[in-house]
């Protein structure tokens, strides 16, 4: 083992919607455009959030969970994504505390102990004064190894009550208040269902970040922020690494990511671990792409396609010769948005528009989360992505409602132990080497997907190569 120094500081606050992500985005901002480079990292399951956050520190932001992610490999994997790093800044999600059961398990404060990374504390002061002190106390006493190092206040509405909380903090908890933000009358980061618009709907995304760092630049002391990041604790990790074997190094299979307006969930490390076995990769846009490039295998990851239902439905050419390549043997990995891609059609806002048509499903669209948390599902059906009896740990986030065709026979591969997934508890929609789900993976937790669809893409290049097309039958065994 060996020690090394990293300046992190991680961002929390007292439940979600408190402004930790805004701030956030400010300090990754403010500190890329003093020269230093940041990184960014997003506590939990995200990708709306780390999207915003890469944005600002021109850097892909990086996820850090215990659950979805293998936690004997996530210290490792903090440190050799932040050497090299002037500052790392990592946002939490929701109250520090709160994780997923009522031991706070996986919580914000959890990772900040696990890293050894000091917690600045976002309050929302509307309407409050020396209580706001009542609240840090609490989460001082709560867990006194959590390192609670500042506060930084947000909506304050006049001078007189900075001024009461200022006192208060300084005399009943003994920490600095890093920075008082006032209430905005114009906040440019709209949002929609439980947090920001996606950074790839806004027009305007490159203002609001340079809104937010003008934000903290005004009212934030940044130069404690700074210090704090710097008086971290040396962090000790294991210099024993394990490469990921290029399996498919020899066959270089093409893989199709698409990524796009409608498709963009993807964990960076996801895209890694398929370069990292051999893949090619191209990108591929499903609204503007006139034709389907040559590939071998296709990976399409969630995003929201009912916002983009009508081009995604417009695009003619492109979703027929992918149909037809589907239809033929091409192996597809579809998480979330992509199963829904995969399906028949989106009826949205009154609005109906056809999709891929592999599955005989239509979806459709409510305004409360059909499935949203940690997920755990056990494997029931051989499929080519994983192996039978397998439990495996993920996260689902959907507003979408599965409606097949009467009469249509689905085989699901998966049984649901935790979350909601399709349907009566059952996920993993699977037809040959085409699998579509709302289960959200992390390379860093599991990896068998991406194996079975490097395996099933370089078979899929040597019988293309040779003419022949239709290789796979619906159980996803070779004939």
């Amino acid at each position: 083992n060996r020690a090394l120094h990293i300046p992190r500081l991680v961002i929390g606050g007292l439940r979600g919607g408190s402004g930790k992500t805004i701030i956030t985005i400010g300090i990754l901002s403010f500190f890329r455009c003093m020269g230093l480079k940041v990184q960014g990292f997003k506590k939990g399951p995200d990708f709306i959030d780390p999207g915003w956050l890469s944005l600002a520190a021109k850097q892909p932001c990086r996820n850090l969970d215990a659950f979805i992610m293998d936690p004997k490999r996530l210290c490792g994997h903090f440190v050799s994504s932040s050497m090299g790093y002037d500052m790392v800044v990592i946002e939490g999600n929701r109250g520090i505390y709160d994780g997923m059961d009522v031991a706070g398990s996986f919580s914000t404060a959890e990772l900040s102990k696990s890293l050894k990374a000091p917690l600045a504390l976002v309050v929302d002061v509307t309407m409050s004064t020396r209580t706001v002190a009542a609240l840090v106390k609490g989460c001082q006493v709560l867990d006194p190894q959590v390192p609670l190092k500042a506060v930084i206040l947000n909506k304050v509405a006049n001078q007189r009550q900075e001024m009461l909380i200022r006192e208060a903090i300084k005399t009943e908890c003994g920490i600095p208040v890093a920075g008082a933000i006032p209430k905005q009358r114009q906040n440019p980061f709209p949002e929609r269902h439980m947090g920001l618009l996606p950074h790839r709907e806004q027009e305007k995304a490159l203002q609001a970040v340079e809104w937010a760092q003008g934000l903290v630049k005004r009212y934030v002391d940044m130069d404690m922020l700074l210090s704090i990041a710097k008086e971290a604790e040396p962090l000790e990790f294991s210099t024993h690494t394990t490469e990921t074997p290029k399996a498919y190094e020899a066959q270089r299979p093409k893989i199709g990511v698409m990524l796009d307006r409608a498709f963009w969930f993807y964990y960076p490390e996801n895209l890694e671990l398929l370069r990292n076995l051999g893949a090619q990769i191209t990108f591929m846009d499903a609204l503007k792409d006139e034709r389907v490039t040559e590939i071998h295998g296709l990976y399409i990851g969630g995003g929201f396609p009912e916002t983009q239902a009508e081009a995604l439905a417009n695009n003619v050419a492109f979703r027929r010769g992918l149909r037809d390549l589907v239809n033929n043997g091409l192996p597809v990995y579809g998480e979330c948005g992509g199963l829904i891609y995969l399906g028949k059609g989106i009826n949205y806002r009154g609005g109906h528009y056809p999709m891929l048509d592999i599955f005989p499903v239509e979806f459709a669209f409510q305004d409360s989360p059909a499935g949203h948390g940690y997920t755990e599902f056990e494997v029931v059906l051989p499929n080519p992505y994983y192996a039978l009896h397998k439990v495996v740990r993920a996260h689902e986030f959907h507003y979408s409602l599965p409606n097949p065709f009467e009469g249509s026979k689905l085989d699901f591969a998966f049984k649901v132990i935790r979350g909601n997934g399709f349907f009566q508890k059952t996920d993993g929609l699977v037809k040959g080497p085409v699998l579509g789900t709302y289960m959200h993976v992390h390379a860093l937790g599991e990896s068998s997907w991406a194996q079975g669809l490097l395996y099933l893409a370089s078979l899929y290049a040597q019988k293309a190569h040779l003419g022949e097309k239709k290789f796979i039958d619906k159980s996803g065994i070779l004939v």
